[in-house]
């Protein structure tokens, strides 16, 4: 009994022995195993980190009854990042589903993603396995693929670009008085009782109140005679040319003590021998017999004589033109021109800031914009919103303003009001940025599409939005030929090394360094070191965050123990 409890103890020490030996083996010889790691360094692209590793075990390797765990992990200060699919391989002996390496060799392909932080930025992708072989199991030393992670994707410049609704100010209003004087046939003289009409009574009041008053100036005193289209044209052109000079004469008188009056060119008069222009109007809007005959006759013939006979053939409804029409086409008709001057901008501006209800709804608007603080603007666009609660343009332009203050979730309150009055594409475009800003991009991008017509803000944040989804080409489109840092970083990320670098180099902004950042970064691609080092150089003096950028940033490795590199950045 000794002896067989002895040879039992021999054979398990040997099993034992064996698969520990199998496992050893393996892992002393793992630095055999080849690994190809794409891309050779790893990228974020739609807030993703990916990479492919292609793994291929030698000849007599892979232990036949073992079964191996590989794991990819990116580590970085502060924490690790496995990923989430794990390649298992097993030995050809193994009782089970993974995929099967012969002892004669074999490949296997991993794909795997995980969602990008920032600390990965400085990171290491390590390559953890675990050999199982029965009961046995043994972790191999871990195996570093790549260093860090490229972010050059993140840099999208996510501002707003709201729109505002403009207000309709206009300082100077033109206004008109008119008065007619009508006149006996054949007759220039003026009655008394002309002078004593209610027109040309209000005319002559409203000279003098002009004349008094600083907000109204005179522009010009207009006087049209006319004669009616009955009779000779040589007797009517005379007849016209007396009434003119007629009618010249009573509105000059009431300019007489009038400065402006006195300016070349004030007094303007025309005269018309034969008003068939009037005498068309007023047959349209009569109800005489015969009308529309009238009108036909008008139209076939343009010759006055031939005109005035044929009409003279219509007895009947001649009869009506001599009592109803013509009386009212022998006439002078004197037109005053004046502008009606607003409040000057120091005027309005403040007023705007003692008591805005005084002003008027668009001065209230227009007030925004005589200054440069957002505070006043804000108050001034709030005031206008109080006295007219359904004004649109107010509405909006609050949330604006605030988008511009960097209030987000402030403008979206007050963008949603807005909504409430009238969802255009103002709200919707100021809407969608307001999200963009905040970081929810499936709801700035509804907002975006939604709009009835695509303007060249909103296909700016949809360009934004496509960077952010890595759907780089789109996004190319929506930025269009018109050059700004996000188209450059879009056709840079899509591999378009040449337009991204045209394109920045065509730009005035410098979008806080990121512009002469990204120059820096297309100089390390294509070894262009002065390049580089003039765009990181300008970078840093916009803004020194972006030496501690450059420093981990992998876009710069092989310039990472360059001196005039360390000098900028140091």
């Amino acid at each position: 009994m000794k002896k067989f409890k002895s040879y039992f103890i021999l054979i398990l020490t040997a099993v034992i022995m064996s698969g520990c030996s199998g496992l050893n083996k393996m892992k002393k010889n793992s630095g055999l195993i080849q690994y190809e790691v794409t891309p050779k360094v790893l990228e974020t692209h739609a807030g993703l980190v990916n990479v492919t590793i292609k793994g291929a075990f030698p000849e007599k390797y892979f232990d036949k009854k073992t079964t191996l765990t590989a794991t990819p992990v990116l580590t970085y200060a502060g924490g690790e990042t496995a990923f989430e699919k794990v390649q298992v391989l097993q030995g050809e002996k193994v009782q089970a589903n993974n995929q099967v390496i012969t002892y004669t060799g074999g490949n296997f392909t991993y794909n795997g993603v995980v969602p990008y932080k920032e600390a990965m930025k400085v990171s290491e992708l390590m390559l953890r396995i675990k050999a199982v072989r029965g009961s046995k199991s043994l972790d191999f030393d871990p195996v570093k693929l790549a260093d860090g992670v490229i972010a050059t994707s993140t840099l999208v410049n996510k501002h707003a670009r709201p729109t505002m609704m403009k207000d309709n100010f206009v300082r100077i209003t033109p206004e008109s008085q008119i008065a007619d004087i009508n006149y006996v046939i054949n007759r220039s003289d003026i009655r008394p009782s002309e002078l004593k009409a209610e027109d040309v009574v209000q005319l002559k009041s409203y000279i003098q109140t002009v004349a008094t008053d600083p907000n109204r100036q005179f522009k010009a005193a207009n006087v049209s005679s006319y004669a009616s289209p009955d009779g000779k044209f040589d007797f009517n052109e005379k007849l016209s040319g007396n009434r003119g000079t007629a009618a010249d004469k009573l509105i000059k008188k009431e300019f007489d003590k009038i400065e402006a009056a006195k300016a070349d060119g004030f007094f303007k008069s025309i005269t018309t021998p034969e008003d068939w222009e009037g005498f068309k109007t007023e047959v349209e809007k009569s109800n005489i017999q015969d009308k529309d005959l009238i009108l036909r006759v008008l139209s076939m013939y343009s010759d006055p004589e031939v005109r005035e006979r044929e009409i003279r053939n219509m007895s009947a409804a001649f009869e009506a033109l001599k009592t109803d029409i013509l009386p009212r086409l022998r006439r002078s008709k004197m037109v005053i021109d004046v502008d009606k001057i607003g409040r000057s901008d120091e005027q309005i501006l403040a007023q705007a800031k003692s008591d805005p209800k005084v002003l008027s709804l668009e001065e209230m608007l227009y007030a925004a914009t005589l200054t440069q603080d957002n505070n006043e603007q804000l108050a001034f666009y709030k005031a206008a919103l109080e006295a007219n609660p359904t004004c649109i343009r107010a509405a909006n332009n609050i949330g604006y303003t605030l988008l511009a203050q960097g209030k987000v979730d402030e403008a979206i309150t007050a963008l949603e009001k807005a909504r409430a009055i009238n969802n255009n594409d103002f709200v919707k475009n100021n809407l969608g940025f307001a999200y963009l800003v905040k970081g929810d991009m499936v709801k700035a991008e509804e907002q975006f599409n939604s709009m009835a017509a695509a303007t060249d803000e909103s296909k700016w944040g949809l360009g934004v939005i496509a960077i952010t989804k890595g759907q780089y080409d789109a996004a190319v489109n929506f930025f269009g030929t018109s050059p700004c840092f996000n188209a450059a970083l879009a056709q840079l990320l899509k591999g378009n090394v040449t337009q991204a670098k045209a394109t920045l180099d065509g730009t005035k902004e410098t979008c806080k360094g990121r512009v002469p950042y990204l120059k820096a970064v297309i100089g390390a691609r294509t070894d262009d070191r002065n390049y580089m080092l003039a765009g990181l150089r300008e970078a840093v003096g916009i803004d020194p965050v972006w030496k501690a950028n450059a420093k981990t940033d992998l876009e710069f490795a092989k310039f990472w123990t360059d001196d005039a590199f360390k000098t900028i950045v140091q």
